[in-house]
């Protein structure tokens, strides 16, 4: 029998995270439509909040599957919801403060920090079941292929919005909705094409 390949107890304080980073994007996701005020954003953060709800499932059965209660705490989570809570009172004290644009660009730079780790856990998820066998290791693939290309829809969009607002609060000529929009971007390859080929399409 082969010896696994990954530290089991690592795995689940991933799948911990993830858990906690899949509740806090729910956060984010709430206040970031508030922030919005370009209608084409709101309704991709309102369609990736939705989707998000549904990675929350996903996140439950894989604690089932290892047999975790997904209201583990951890010192790791714990990171993880203080960083979330913290980009829901950026946001807040933004739009109180700032006015709508500067809500909105700010809503856009949290939204990809949190995607970002979100990002990140699933993709560290995808090499877990790479090397996972049996029962758990069709978990986490059957997992891992229901939410990543929604994990990086919701990356790569919004860093290409986040870019474009940015560069439209500084007075200059800016592609909204960005390139990743139009080139319906899934992939970092993608993504680095389509910013590459704003310049056209301003």
């Amino acid at each position: 029998m082969s010896k696994a390949r990954y530290d089991s107890q690592q795995l689940n304080d991933l799948v911990i995270q993830m858990m906690e980073t899949e509740l806090g994007g729910e956060q984010v996701y709430r206040t970031a439509i508030q922030c919005a005020i370009h209608p084409d954003l709101k309704e991709e953060w309102e369609e990736y909040l939705q989707e998000t709800l549904t990675h929350q499932h996903v996140v439950r059965s894989l604690c089932d599957t290892l047999g975790l209660s997904p209201d583990t705490q951890t010192p790791t989570r714990r990171v993880v919801k203080h960083i979330g809570e913290s980009l829901v009172k950026a946001m807040q004290l933004t739009r109180k403060e700032a006015g709508p644009a500067a809500a909105q660009l700010v809503a856009a730079e949290c939204v990809v920090h949190a995607e970002t780790k979100d990002h990140a856990n699933w993709e560290l998820l995808g090499k877990v079941a790479e090397v996972a066998t049996g029962d758990l290791g069709k978990a986490l693939k059957a997992a891992h292929q229901a939410v990543e290309k929604d994990e990086d829809h919701h990356l790569y969009h919004t860093k290409g919005w986040c870019r474009e607002l940015a560069i439209e609060a500084l007075g200059m000529p800016a592609v909204l909705p960005p390139p990743e929009e139009v080139k319906n971007v899934e992939t970092a390859i993608g993504a680095s094409r389509a910013e590459q080929q704003r310049a056209a399409m301003l």
